[in-house]
């Protein structure tokens, strides 16, 4: 019983990371498709997201299954719980990578408008982040899970700045102000990413502690330094 248990926990670990190289792929796409202005793979990201939507359902019956069959303990229970949440998390950075293919789309008929913000930087810190939370995982990486969390702080900045700038462009240039308002909104979806990828690292951190850090991460990081 306790072979087939792990046995299940593996393939469980492989379907969230199948899971999760696929919305890795689908933020890539969206972001390409906003610098690109390309039209055609905005729409692929958005015709996609029904596969995600669908992997999402079985993941979570997986998981209920095994908690209803094996009654897992310790780590085994924690593991199951982390994915469930993981899950979820990952379900919905898959709708964000849709929001931000909507506004590509858009954007792509319309007169070029200058990025309000360090796109590219802003960009490359979220996939960063996603990444590193699922390595987290998969290495079983308090450190590394750590990490997303101090990236997380960069990412709001940006998203500050942006508001900052987007509302001096819509006085300078009113007639942009509707293709400014869906960059900002590309920028808010970027860091509600980010949000998800470091609920994400926390959640790995309950799995190999057993320790819950969401509104209390930079106490967590300072005992582990002191340790």
């Amino acid at each position: 019983m306790l072979y087939r248990l792990q046995r299940e926990i593996e393939n469980l670990k492989k379907r969230i990371l199948t899971l999760g190289a696929l919305v890795e792929e689908h933020v890539y796409l969206a972001v390409k498709a906003i610098s690109d202005r390309d039209e055609k793979l905005a729409q692929q990201v958005i015709d996609g997201d029904m596969k995600i939507d669908e992997m999402e359902v079985d993941l979570e019956e997986e998981c209920l299954k095994l908690l209803a069959l094996h009654q897992p303990v310790a780590i085994d229970l924690r593991f199951i719980v982390a994915v469930l949440k993981i899950n979820n998390d990952l379900e919905r950075i898959g709708d964000l990578a849709v929001n931000i293919g909507e506004r590509a789309a858009y954007l792509a008929v319309k007169e070029p408008v200058k990025m309000p913000f360090d796109f590219k930087k802003m960009t490359d810190k979220v996939r960063t982040m996603l990444k590193k939370s699922l390595d987290s995982l998969v290495n079983v990486d308090t450190k590394l899970a750590l990490e997303v969390g101090g990236m997380d702080d960069e990412v709001d900045a940006i998203n500050r700045e942006t508001y900052r700038k987007v509302a001096e462009g819509i006085k300078k240039h009113p007639e942009q102000s509707d293709c400014l308002l869906h960059l900002l909104s590309v920028s808010r979806h970027l860091e509600r990413m980010a949000d998800q990828a470091t609920n994400i690292a926390e959640d790995v951190i309950y799995m190999i502690d057993g320790t819950i850090v969401r509104h209390k991460t930079e106490k967590y990081v300072t005992s582990s330094i002191k340790k």
